[in-house]
């Protein structure tokens, strides 16, 4: 006789046990027993340490070397040395860090390290981490070559600093410029990683007049002797670049490595980018970004890339774009002492139900001025020659919305606004124009020029 399980007690018990799975299991091993957390990690290898409640402070990186190693509590960690970072991880599969704050004190917050380097693991886990005021021109946390990792739930707060950005050793750009730089999160040369359910945000350097007069960002600082080939004439001569916010939440690189990646149901929050993408085979959904300059954008060979359900608010350049990027090349034979190489190219990809909406209304609206507005799409031609064009992306389903139609409030009162965009649908011309883009079932409200400077073809 077979039994029937009722579906109430059934999803009960799938519930219960997917909560169980989601809890690291516990050795009873405490750092209590331990003169450091470090002694703690080296005397129990392969084994999860709990980290007593409290704050700890530290002076060198706490290292995870061995298979199924790690450290979980709700213990605060403090890195008191500028220069290094605070966790890392190498050659160790399996590795949990779960539920510790990891931060610096004020003084030594800003630095080029991260707050977690991950490397040469695979399932690494991250899970329920905060990780604040780690103000670094590199990344909080960083994954690189660690195969199905997984980031969840994790709090990533202040995470930028203002620096140089250096761009001349490039024939591209061929200059150097004060900017805010940082990045929330970085994926690199890994497959399978899984971003999800994350909040980044930036509470601290906060894009406004005041900010850029302080740090006196966008100067230009030094100069090549030639312009870089696709260096903006208008900043080469008058020493000031508006393209300032280099600061990236979530960033997926290395193109030519990086692939089946995740980004799921994140939050961002005043960024330069909300998501830089540079890879293959990635599904991004169901995520919210809220003012920021750019709400993400996928090129330098970014193929078969699925955006979809998103929802992109108080963007001020562009809520999605996609397009070729230096990194851009068409595949080539081999030939003498040249190796042959495949090709990395953009496109094959699908823009699907996302909701784009308040746009030009964030606190990055001023930066580029009135006669600068942004596009909610954007598509864009190569940067140089020899990339390839992007190719053959569905967008269908999704709404740009004119929010200014609805009266917005201006000095307490409500006000009817035009739309702070020249189109909905920015398509840029020229010999590398993108090709096979079809466009259906979009709801898309005409900016100041109309609904797009090319016909929407299905």
């Amino acid at each position: 006789m077979t039994t029937v399980r009722p579906r109430l007690a059934l999803a009960s018990w799938f519930l219960a046990a997917s909560a169980v799975a989601t809890v690291p299991a516990r050795a009873g091993v405490s750092t209590r027993d331990y003169p450091s957390i470090q002694a703690a990690i080296d005397a129990n290898p392969g084994r999860v340490v709990e980290v007593e409640p409290g704050v700890h402070e530290i002076r060198d990186p706490l290292r995870i070397a061995t298979e199924g190693g790690g450290l979980a509590g709700r213990a605060r960690i403090v890195q008191l040395d500028p220069d290094d970072d605070i966790v890392r991880i190498d050659h160790a599969d399996g590795a949990i860090l779960d539920g510790l704050t990891l931060t610096r004190p004020e003084g030594a917050r800003e630095t080029r390290a991260a707050a977690v380097l991950a490397t040469d693991s695979r399932d690494v886990v991250l899970r329920d981490l905060r990780v604040i005021d780690n103000q670094t021109r590199s990344a909080a946390i960083e994954l690189r070559g660690c195969d199905d990792g997984r980031v969840l739930d994790c709090l990533i707060q202040n995470y930028q600093r203002v620096d140089v950005d250096d761009r001349t050793d490039t024939p591209d750009q061929g200059f150097a410029f004060r900017c805010i730089i940082g990045t929330g999160l970085l994926v690199r040369e890994c497959r399978g990683t899984l971003i999800r359910g994350n909040t980044v945000r930036e509470d601290r350097l906060v894009a406004m007049p005041e900010v850029k007069r302080q740090y006196e960002l966008g100067r230009i600082i030094k100069k090549n002797a030639v312009k870089g080939r696709i260096a903006s004439a208008r900043d080469w001569e008058r020493g000031e670049t508006d393209n300032w916010m280099q600061g990236t939440a979530i960033h997926v690189a290395s193109p030519e490595a990086t692939d089946v990646t995740r980004v799921l149901g994140n939050l961002v929050e005043r960024a330069g980018q909300g998501f830089d993408i540079h890879a293959d085979h990635v599904i991004l959904s169901q995520n919210i970004v809220d003012d920021a300059l750019i709400g993400m954008k996928a090129m330098h060979g970014s193929k078969h890339v699925i955006v979809t359900d998103n929802q992109f608010l108080r963007n001020s350049l562009w809520s999605i774009g996609m397009m070729p990027g230096a990194a851009s090349l068409p595949a080539r034979a081999a030939e003498g002492d040249r190796p042959a190489r495949p090709a990395n190219v953009d496109g094959g990809s699908i823009i699907a139900n996302n909701v784009v909406s308040d746009f030009g209304l964030g606190q990055t609206r001023w930066i580029w001025g009135e006669d600068h507005l942004g596009c909610p799409f954007r598509f864009d031609h190569a940067q140089v020659p020899e990339n390839p064009p992007l190719a053959d992306v569905v967008v269908t389903g999704n709404v740009v919305y004119d929010t200014g139609r609805d009266a917005i409030l201006n000095d307490g009162r409500p006000e009817v606004a035009p739309p702070r965009y020249r189109y909905a649908v920015l398509v840029e011309p020229g010999d590398s124009a993108p090709v096979g883009l079809h466009f259906s079932n979009n709801l898309l409200h005409p900016g100041i020029h109309g609904v797009s400077n090319v016909e929407l073809k299905p």
